[in-house]
């Protein structure tokens, strides 16, 4: 099965580099189900796979100027906050209520992204370089508190957040996700310490795969049109939200 979950770890590393999200999505299944990690202590390693891995990836992008730094920095600062605060209050909730909690959030951001952003007719989209900063600091806080409870990088929060609240392309937004997910995840993963162990050898072995398919994800993004990433990105997180759920129910 380790071997396994490593291949599936290289995957985990293109939809970070590819989608600006997703890693997560794969990461805390993967160390659940395949390597067979408790959950709570699957949640910190899945912060630290997907924090180490989206850092990595964000260099390809800022080399292509695919990434606004002062909306990620905002971003992810404000995430760092509520991941924090979110991974303390983990603790306090049924481990199974967050597996739910996790295919919740999964399903809603998938149909907000395959729904698209509503533009009345003859309205041109907006494309914006920065966005408001209060915006930005509201968002990332809410996104970083999901964030810090569930494990997840949140990349499948922030890449709707941008594209479909602030209006960035989705080539942009990838990159600029990265940067937010992999501080959000770091500031995640420091609540958590406190109260679970890791298991360093195959998190850092989990990690390393993960790298590799993240420069491999981010080779991809100037090639793939943003439609076609977007609508592939909320198919990609509607079946992992029905994985989850399909074993939680026992139904797999």
């Amino acid at each position: 099965m380790l071997i396994l979950a490593l291949a599936l770890s290289i995957l985990i590393g293109v939809a970070l580099g590819l989608l600006g999200g997703g890693g997560s999505i794969m990461t805390l299944p993967i160390l659940t189900y395949a390597i067979g990690m408790e959950t709570r202590s699957a949640i910190a390693a899945s912060l630290f796979v997907v924090g180490v891995t989206s850092a990595t990836g964000a260099i390809a992008h800022a080399r292509a100027g695919r990434i606004r730094w002062r909306t990620g920095l905002l971003f992810g600062g404000a995430g760092m906050v509520g991941a924090f605060v979110g991974g303390r209050g983990a603790v306090y909730v049924p481990a199974g209520v967050l597996m739910f909690v996790f295919a919740a959030m999964m399903i809603a951001t998938a149909i907000a992204m395959l729904r698209g952003r509503r533009v009345t007719p003859g309205e041109a989209p907006a494309i914006r370089t920065e966005l408001p900063v209060g915006k930005v600091l509201i968002e990332g806080g809410v996104v970083g508190l999901v964030t810090g409870m569930v494990g997840a990088g949140g990349g499948f929060l922030v890449v709707p957040a941008l594209v479909l609240l602030g209006g960035l392309p989705m080539e942009i937004a990838v990159g600029t996700s990265l940067v937010v997910i992999a501080m959000k995840s770091f500031a995640g993963l420091a609540g958590h310490l406190g109260h679970v162990q890791v298991d360093w050898p195959i998190t850092l072995a989990v990690t390393a795969a993960a790298v590799v398919g993240s420069f491999l994800g981010g080779r991809l993004v100037g090639r793939i049109p943003g439609e076609v990433l977007r609508r592939g990105f909320a198919v990609f997180v509607l079946v992992m939200a029905a994985f989850v759920l399909g074993k939680q129910l026992g139904l797999i």
